[in-house]
């Protein structure tokens, strides 16, 4: 029989619903409570930390780099300057997946793989949090175009204008001004952090690097408000930076272009000083480079092209050049003599020549393998006479000779304001033995007072030799530096802007009535009937005191004679030449040296004759009226 069916308990029923209703609603309002409480938190206790995050997300702070000062030559043309230009910048963290966006940006400009590498070495390079990193430079209207159509395509890619560098004279200032390049990671760690916020490039070589404290300026800062995206929507606060100062140089276009030019593309050096205030009115080596390549980025090819280039023209002659002076340092060696009591103007010597050693069978050659007889100091400084110059540093010593040419700067740091300078030699017992351990031998004196053997030097620090004979031993360092906004490099000094720098002490002799001795021996050089260089005094309005010098590069065996034929043209000796005109009232000291010349008189000589015109006649070929009369009165050091 089938079971019945019960029926519904429908009170049951409504109190499971109401049990469960009662359970829901008190897990809303668990929940709800939750929830208030938790908003409670956020807004009430947590209210000042996180209005300060939201507002840290809204306003930022940017820095604004200054502009870089100006550098002009003595005459007011510009050397430096800034040009405007617009560039491609990545900020990584807003760039996400930036080597994507390093893809898309060389898809949509169509750029190569060289490209692509070095943005990405760009990117990489050390930097400061959130900070754009310009990855191009100079872009052109079709490349900004590109971007923009691009942009949904670019996260944390911007193009903005700023001013770049750029050298209007090309190659002329290349060694002397330098130029700027971007910042590296060793220099990020040892820069001011906050004055360079915002700062891509810094001074790389030359002036500018050693100006760089003068030139840079001080950094800007502005509060901006932006939106979710980074747009900068409006500017709260602005400081304003302070642009770095303008800088003017003793340097002359004019004389540079015309050093250039006497050097006719040979690869060599010329630096021109004025003798009253050491100020640099020319620094050529050649060859040269251009140094806008440096500024946004040198390709790897061009560099590889200035880098292996055999003439080297990246090298600065005239600072790191190492040479043997030659002859040209006999003027020295006289005065030396003369100050020590060795010798006076009327001591002579007798030259078969040849010089020997007492005891020994070597014979030490003059140039004139058939000798110049008697010579007098006068005479040996016309003729530049190997043999006097032998007998007067074997009475000499090495002791006295390293004494005195060290005294003339020879061997040793001329500290212009420039960093790249080299320090040569000047030989002494001494060094033989700590860097030979050997003992310091006769014969090597005989051939250093001549220029030879061990000593080196550069083309400034015989020009700057050349100039204490000019200023009758008053030393006046040399430098690029005429005025900053104004300012001299004094005031700089004593603004903080630049580290003192004392010139050495000046040069005394026993009698002042030395160094005119000296300096007629050197006019002879050049208008004297027997002079070596006499070709480049012919008609000449004015008196130039000039020592011609060749010095060898590589050695030649006992009895042989130089045969250019058989040597190889980078083996041929180097010419050189040292002068200082008017030589009773000097303006100007030029230093030449070409690299394997092989005649100081033939080849150098006419050089420095062709600066000296440059900047002591007019366009008639008169002495300049400034030039006539007595020198100005000396800046103190």
């Amino acid at each position: 029989m089938p079971q019945p069916i019960p029926l519904k308990d429908h009170e049951h029923d409504a109190r499971l619903v109401r049990q469960r209703a009662i359970v829901g609603a008190v897990f809303v309002l668990l929940l709800t409570a939750v929830l208030v409480a938790r908003m409670v938190y956020l807004q009430v206790i947590q209210y000042e930390h996180h209005s300060t995050l939201a507002e840290n997300n809204r306003i930022h702070v940017q820095p604004l780099p200054p502009t870089r000062g100006l550098i002009y030559d003595r005459n007011g043309v510009i050397i430096a300057d800034n040009r405007p230009s617009f560039s491609l910048t990545v900020t990584r963290e807003r760039a996400g997946d930036w080597p994507a966006v390093l893809d898309a940006i060389v898809e949509v400009l169509q750029l190569g793989e060289e490209e692509r590498a070095l943005f990405e070495r760009r990117v990489r390079q050390g930097r400061r949090p959130f900070e754009p990193v310009p990855v191009m430079f100079e872009l052109s209207e079709e490349q900004i175009a590109r971007i923009a159509v691009n942009q949904f395509r670019l996260p944390g890619v911007d193009v903005v204008a700023q001013l770049v560098r750029h050298y209007p004279q090309g190659e002329h200032f290349a060694h002397s001004v330098g130029y700027v390049g971007r910042i590296n990671e060793q220099e990020l760690k040892r820069l001011d952090a906050v004055n360079y916020s915002g700062t891509h490039h810094i001074g790389k070589t030359g002036a500018e690097k050693f100006y760089e404290d003068v030139l840079h300026g001080q950094v800007g800062y502005e509060e901006v408000e932006t939106n979710a995206r980074g747009r900068v929507l409006r500017v709260l606060k602005r400081t304003d930076p302070t642009s770095g100062k303008d800088i003017t140089l003793h340097l002359d276009l004019k004389l540079q272009e015309a050093a250039e030019a006497a050097l006719g593309g040979r690869r060599g050096a010329v630096i021109a000083i004025e003798p009253a205030t050491g100020g640099v009115l020319a620094m050529v080596s050649q060859p040269s480079f251009n140094p806008n390549l440096f500024v946004t980025g040198i390709g790897f090819k061009d560099y590889a092209e200035l880098r292996d280039s055999i003439d080297r023209p990246l090298y600065n002659r005239v600072l790191r050049g190492l040479y043997p002076p030659g002859s040209t340092i006999k003027p020295q060696m006289a005065l030396a003599g003369l100050d020590a009591g060795v010798i006076t103007p009327a001591t002579r010597v007798f030259d078969p020549g040849f010089y020997q050693l007492p005891g020994n069978t070597h014979k030490y050659r003059n140039w004139n393998r058939s000798g110049d007889g008697w010579v007098d100091l006068n005479l040996s400084l016309a003729r530049s006479n190997d043999t006097y110059y032998y007998d007067l540093a074997i009475k000499l010593g090495i002791d006295r000779l390293h004494q005195y040419m060290s005294a003339f700067g020879l061997g040793q740091r001329v500290s212009i304001d420039l960093f790249e300078e080299a320090a040569g030699l000047m030989p002494s017992r001494e060094w033989k033995r700590i860097n030979r351990r050997q003992s310091w031998f006769p014969g090597e004196t005989v051939i250093t007072g001549i220029g030879q053997g061990y000593m080196l030097t550069t083309p400034l620090q015989l020009a700057q030799a050349t100039a204490l004979v000019a200023n009758h031993g008053r030393w006046v360092r040399p430098r690029l530096l005429k005025d900053a906004d104004g300012l001299s490099p004094e005031q700089l000094m004593q603004s903080g802007l630049l580290e003192p720098r004392e010139p050495p002490d000046d040069l005394k002799v026993k009698d002042d009535r030395y160094w005119e001795q000296v300096t007629r021996g050197m006019v002879e050089v050049v208008h004297g009937p027997r002079g070596t260089a006499r070709k480049i005094g012919e008609r000449s309005p004015y008196l130039i005191a000039g020592k011609s010098g060749t010095a060898q590069v590589v050695a030649i065996r006992q009895g042989e004679k130089y045969d250019r034929n058989k040597v190889r043209e980078r083996h041929r000796d180097h010419a050189l030449f040292v002068a200082f005109a008017p030589a009773d009232a000097p303006r100007i000291v030029v230093a030449v040296m070409v690299e394997n010349g092989e005649s100081g008189s033939g080849v150098a000589g006419p050089v420095a004759k062709q600066v000296l015109d440059a900047w002591l006649l007019d366009e008639q070929g008169r002495l300049k009226p400034e030039f006539s009369s007595a020198p100005p009165a000396q800046e103190a050091p």
